[in-house]
């Protein structure tokens, strides 16, 4: 049995999509990040970066959600290619998501809604970054059904935490059709439906 620390987060979801998708059993373990709770030390023994998610397999202890979905596909044997270029395609958008549509994702949904002070040239900055990497994805999927090619990846999983939290960084897909013609297919999944409404059960009823 696997061990998952999260909430109703866009990296949170991706491990209990990766994990339905590949049939493994696994108990979720709320962490009310609303509350402060990723700070308290016994989470923090998990994990020193007090963020969700947490993946524990056993001994070991994984953090990071790129990082948890990598070795979850390897574990499984399944959405990551063994090898060649099928296998470059994901990590090339696995990492692109790492650094570039993530970060800035975060970012603008920050200085628009949580920071202390406004800040113009922060929110016009990470926003326009925001829209910026939604459109290199948008043409990317011109060309492919999904991000690394024909087939559903974990590359497909990363993307889709952020774009399906999309809201809180004030990004839309109207200008993005293929963005948006993707992320209604995968989101049809039965195993993103069923990660969706785990994932949402953790936040308490107001």
């Amino acid at each position: 049995m696997l061990d998952v620390y999260a909430f109703a987060t866009p990296n949170s979801i991706k491990v209990p999509i990766a994990l339905e998708e590949l049939g493994l059993d696994y108990e979720l373990h709320a962490v009310n990040i609303r509350k402060g709770e990723q700070k308290l030390p016994d989470f923090i023994a998990l994990n020193p970066n007090a963020k969700v998610p947490v993946l524990v397999d056993n001994d070991l202890v994984l953090t990071e959600s790129a990082a948890i979905l990598v070795y979850l596909a390897e574990k499984a044997g399944k959405l990551l290619p063994a090898s060649g270029e099928a296998r470059a395609r994901v990590f090339e958008q696995l990492f692109f998501h790492a650094s570039g549509l993530s970060p800035a994702f975060g970012q603008a949904g920050f200085f628009q809604r949580l920071a202390a002070e406004p800040q113009p040239l922060a929110i016009e900055r990470f926003s326009g970054e925001a829209k910026r990497t939604v459109a290199v994805l948008d043409a990317v999927l011109a060309t492919r059904r999904f991000a690394a090619g024909d087939a559903f990846t974990i590359a497909d999983i990363a993307h889709f935490g952020w774009l399906w939290r999309r809201e809180f960084a004030g990004v839309g897909l109207e200008a993005a059709p293929n963005v948006a013609r993707w992320y209604a297919e995968v989101e049809q999944r039965p195993a993103v439906r069923r990660a969706i409404a785990r994932v949402e059960a953790l936040v308490p009823v107001a």
